[in-house]
């Protein structure tokens, strides 16, 4: 009986251990865009930054859920505090105002695109004065040239958009992620491959944020959180190895 007793005590405390994680884990929401080869719903585990983001989180004891939408309206909900915030970000001072920046994680070279074939060069953003160029509606691309007033610059709701407008010679140029623009190409407008190309030099290799809304709270404790997490899986090279089985 005993025996029994003792038994049964080392059951219940597995147990217990077994779902402490469970009502300990705290859930946050975030914002986001379907962006690929980075991130989207149709893609596997919604690609490799939405992995990154969920590991990183999941060591720290947190879920992290996400909600698609265009990128406008991600931004405005997470100012306003309608969601805990979003992400992927490119860094910009001006953020700081309304969010809690994490700590960078890789993205990829953000520059132009333009016609193949079409003779466009630059060294400084003052030699695109003559150009129409394409840039989607909320997005950071980098502080010089969204400070650049002087340049003729049109907005669309996403990268596919400008894409579009640019073969249909609406646009001289866009500025794009490059991997973006040669994914989006590839998979939306198959027939259209070889029809653009990217512009050197690049504007920026550019990292990836997440960024926590100052209206929430708890930011400084779900930011640290985060960068816990992301330091782990980067150390521990599960971080290379999501990149890595997404073919990056």
């Amino acid at each position: 009986m005993k025996m029994n007793r003792s038994i049964g005590l080392v059951v219940f405390l597995a147990l217990i251990m077994m779902i402490a994680p469970v009502f300990g884990e705290q859930s946050i929401t975030l914002g986001t865009l379907d962006w690929e080869p980075y991130i989207g719903q149709k893609m596997e585990n919604q690609g490799w930054v939405a992995e990154v983001v969920r590991e990183a989180f999941k060591r720290s004891g947190y879920t992290a859920n996400f909600q698609f939408k265009p990128w406008a309206r991600v931004t405005y909900e997470a100012q306003k505090g309608e969601s805990d915030g979003y992400f992927p970000e490119y860094f910009s001072e001006d953020l700081k105002k309304d969010f809690i920046l994490s700590a960078p994680f890789a993205g990829g070279p953000l520059g132009f695109f333009k016609r193949k074939g079409e003779v466009i060069s630059y060294t400084k953003l003052e030699d695109l004065k003559p150009y129409k160029i394409g840039v989607v509606r909320g997005y950071v691309n980098t502080a010089d040239f969204d400070a650049a007033a002087f340049l003729n610059k049109e907005e669309a709701k996403d990268d596919i958009t400008n894409i579009r407008k640019l073969l249909a010679k609406r646009l001289d140029l866009i500025v794009a992620d490059k991997y973006v623009g040669i994914h989006l190409l590839q998979q939306e407008m198959p027939d259209k491959i070889g029809s653009m190309e990217f512009v050197d030099p690049v504007l920026e290799e550019k990292d990836l944020y997440l960024c926590i809304s100052k209206k929430n709270p708890n930011h400084a404790k779900i930011i640290q959180a985060f960068n816990d997490g992301l330091a782990q899986i980067k150390a521990d090279g599960s971080l290379a190895n999501i990149m890595k089985r997404h073919g990056f």
